[in-house]
């Protein structure tokens, strides 16, 4: 069964950090990123890995977060810093296989910037 398994949110100051990291339980993706939702608005990417590619963000995170990727630990990780309330969303881990042709998503961890 494929997983992918969120963990690392929580409430944190403004200004301060947070790493997220999203463990899967097989390697079998070409894709993996973080999206994040917040109340009323729409799900957006924050941040994805492309195989052999650069990683992309959005600009409301760039300079801030950064994205990267343990193939030995089948892990993906979201480390954010300078954090502003306005960052408080869930964020969902999320990976396509070209090999199922498949999205997979985790249940999601919620973020909370707030003093």
């Amino acid at each position: 069964q494929v997983q992918l398994v969120e963990s690392g949110g929580g409430l944190v100051q403004p200004g301060g950090s947070l790493r997220l990291s999203c463990a899967a339980s097989v390697s079998i993706f070409s894709t993996m990123g973080w999206y994040r939702q917040a109340p009323g608005k729409q799900r957006e990417l924050v941040a994805d890995i492309l195989g052999g590619g650069r990683p992309n963000y959005a600009d409301s995170v760039k300079g801030r977060f950064t994205i990267s990727s343990d193939n030995a630990k089948n892990t993906v990780y979201l480390q954010m810093n300078s954090l502003k309330p306005e960052d408080t969303a869930v964020y969902y881990c999320y990976g396509f296989s070209l090999v199922t042709r498949m999205d997979y998503w985790g249940k999601g961890t919620l973020v909370t910037v707030s003093s």
